[in-house]
């Protein structure tokens, strides 16, 4: 039996929580959604897409590649629907990011800047890659990093779900070892702090549920700029 859990918090800064999650070992599908929009919009957003992908995923008759970049799509149609049927909802969107088990691999798939990495042998790598303006434009043009961390285009998407019919969806297959450790983060986790950071905090001898609310917790100590979002699933 995996150990899981998934916790988020509203931060230090924002009113409202718009992100969501899933934790669902039934289905073998964990998710972080990181919406945005005004109002209660980004909210909403996160949670039809979330929900959206679990009813998708859950009416597949075989948990595969394609079925996840379909699960997406319904993700990404569900959003819009709800956008256009509702004047106060244009504009809304969310990014997601989400790990599937299937017969074959654990597939993890991806939209915006949400984040998934693997912890294991007391090492933390990145799995997804980031659907920024600079990740995709700004370092393949060979901006130094530096300016990167104050570009004025340093928080853009380059692809949301619930934003354009157009969706690319980014799957990753992973075969997790026994005693690693999957963590998937929306932005206010891995915004404030760095790589050696969530490092550190994995490394920690305590349970998983702790490890989460630690990593709650720094994110907070450094300012909590945003809402914070961990699910963690231990192999």
């Amino acid at each position: 039996m995996r150990s899981f859990i998934g916790i988020t918090d509203v931060g230090c800064v924002r009113k409202n929580n718009e992100d969501s999650y899933l934790v669902d070992p039934k289905l073998g599908l964990y998710a972080v959604a990181d919406g945005m929009g005004g109002a209660q919009a980004g909210e909403l957003a996160s949670q039809i897409a979330i929900e959206s992908l679990r009813e998708a995923v859950a009416a597949a008759p075989v948990r595969t590649h394609e079925a996840l970049i379909h699960a997406f799509e319904h993700a990404n149609t569900a959003v819009l629907e709800t956008a256009a049927a509702d004047p106060r909802l244009e504009g809304m969107g969310t990014t997601m990011i989400c790990a599937l088990e299937t017969p074959t691999a654990l597939l993890v798939g991806s939209v915006g800047d949400s984040r998934a990495w693997l912890f294991q042998d007391g090492h933390l790598s990145l799995v997804s890659n980031d659907q920024t303006w600079v990740n995709e434009v700004g370092r393949p043009l060979g901006i130094a990093e530096e300016r990167l961390k104050v570009h004025p285009m340093r928080h853009v998407l380059t692809m949301a779900v619930g934003v354009s019919q157009l969706l690319r969806v980014q799957i990753y297959p992973l075969h997790p070892p026994a005693g690693s450790i999957l963590l998937l983060s929306s932005d206010g986790l891995h915004g404030p702090l760095d790589d050696e950071d969530l490092e550190n905090l994995l490394s920690q001898p305590i349970s998983l549920e702790a490890r989460a609310h630690s990593f709650i917790e720094a994110a907070k100590k450094a300012g909590g700029p945003d809402n914070i979002t961990v699910v963690l699933l231990e192999f």
